[in-house]
């Protein structure tokens, strides 16, 4: 049986782990999806640094559209990033009839309902594993794996970069810019590392996560994304004292009145899996119905953990080229005539404990005026702790019970405004993940 024969677009970190992994495991891979894979061209802008790579067994060319055009080429391989001229390559390639594979999360959550409803028309594959998590079969375990299960929610450290920052800064007592500038070194974080650490990237994976969960449209423009930039070190070793550590965590969850979608700061308890994942690395955990929680861990992103995810789809894409398109395996896991229209939740209508702290006046009558106030907006209190701050000031923390973060807004306006707060309310969700 003749080759499949990819056009690779890009030949970056991604894109050269995707050509080292495919030409050194070649008949292994081949002996998985009954046929050879292989590269025949490639679109870069460095052409003799690509041609120190693939040397002459490939046509390179700094033209992406002389690729997605060509005949001859099977698969399109869109490992560029960004959502601009990745769109247009994409789209094109659909339009020439040919199936996709891509690890760009931005591209998707922005313009996932375009591209995949292009797919659906043309009978075409546009598969995307190597977008979340890099090597974890998330994707594939959510679409296939757990399609037995209503999914009821899912919660993931699916960005490296704030794991490890927030791992070193617990573990080494040090200020997130301290770990931040070391992280840069290291090469865990871009020069700009604001989609990192503002929970931008975090809230694209989300983004498909739970449109593969829920089989809902991609909506990455209703998600609320906090990101790690202001969390105090004072915090991180307060959680740990209560019995928490802090991860940035997506979070999506059915309930009767839409979907919860977010990406955010969090305390979690140190008994929870999440809780133990240090470094670099990512995990999800899953909640379906019949399967209860599973949990997926790995690396989450690099040159050859990505590479696996992408060569992962091309096999599944060999394998069903002969298939009826009729009978692929859905995008987003659903159906595209049975996607459902549920409501993405605003962030004031989430259920969550919280953890609060502030700084205060230390005199009589401090703590009954607070907890007034938020009993007030119908907030219980679980636990609370004082620390003196100097002579006249104190911190106080509390721990909530489980509350509307809108009546969390309520009660925290109305104590930023009495006279003896000296700093604005540092306010964390909790969750717990049972």
């Amino acid at each position: 049986m003749s080759p499949m024969k990819v056009g690779l677009l890009g030949l970056g970190v991604v894109g050269g782990g995707t050509w080292k992994v495919l030409t050194q495991n070649a008949e292994e891979i081949a002996r998985r999806a009954g046929r050879r894979i292989e590269i025949v061209a490639v679109a870069v802008r460095d052409i003799e640094k690509a041609r120190r790579l693939v040397g002459d067994q490939v046509t390179v060319t700094t033209d992406g559209m002389e690729i997605v055009r060509n005949p001859d080429i099977d698969i399109v391989v869109e490992l560029i990033g960004g959502d601009t001229l990745a769109r247009d390559l994409v789209m094109e390639a659909i339009n020439q009839g040919k199936h996709v594979v891509t690890a760009n999360k931005a591209l998707l959550a922005r313009h996932g309902n375009e591209i995949f409803a292009a797919a659906h028309k043309k009978g075409v594959m546009v598969v995307f594993e190597a977008a979340v998590a890099g090597g974890i079969p998330i994707v594939k375990a959510i679409r296939e794996g757990l399609t037995a299960n209503r999914i009821q929610w899912l919660a993931g450290i699916i960005n490296g970069t704030t794991n490890f920052i927030l791992s070193e800064m617990r573990s080494r007592g040090l200020p997130f810019n301290t770990v931040l500038s070391e992280a840069q070194r290291l090469g865990y974080a871009e020069a700009d590392p604001t989609f990192d650490i503002e929970g931008i990237d975090a809230a694209h994976k989300l983004t498909l996560l739970a449109s593969l969960a829920f089989g809902i449209p991609v909506q990455f423009n209703k998600a609320h994304v906090e990101g790690i930039s202001s969390l105090a070190q004072e915090d991180i070793a307060h959680a740990e004292r209560l019995g928490y550590r802090i991860k940035l965590l997506g979070i999506t969850r059915r309930r009767p009145d839409g979907i919860e979608l977010r990406v955010h700061p969090t305390l979690v308890p140190m008994e929870c899996l999440l809780a133990n994942v240090e470094g670099a690395m990512n995990a999800v955990l899953v909640h379906g119905d019949a399967v209860g929680p599973t949990l997926y861990y790995g690396q989450g992103a690099g040159e050859l953990p990505t590479a696996s995810a992408v060569i992962a789809d091309l096999i599944d894409v060999t394998r069903l080229q002969s298939a009826d398109p009729d009978h692929h395996v859905p995008h987003l896991a659903f159906q595209p005539d049975a996607m459902d229209d549920i409501a993405i939740l605003p962030i004031a209508d989430i259920q969550s404990s919280y953890y609060l702290r502030l700084r205060v006046e230390d005199r009589p009558g401090v703590l009954a005026d607070l907890a007034r106030i938020l009993s007030d907006a119908g907030i219980s209190i679980g636990s609370m702790f004082q620390e003196p701050h100097g002579a006249t000031e104190a911190d106080i923390i509390f721990l909530s019970h489980s509350a509307r973060e809108g009546d969390v807004d309520t009660a925290l306006a109305n104590i930023q405004a009495l006279p003896f707060v000296r700093s604005p309310v540092t306010r964390l969700r909790v969750e717990n993940l049972v």
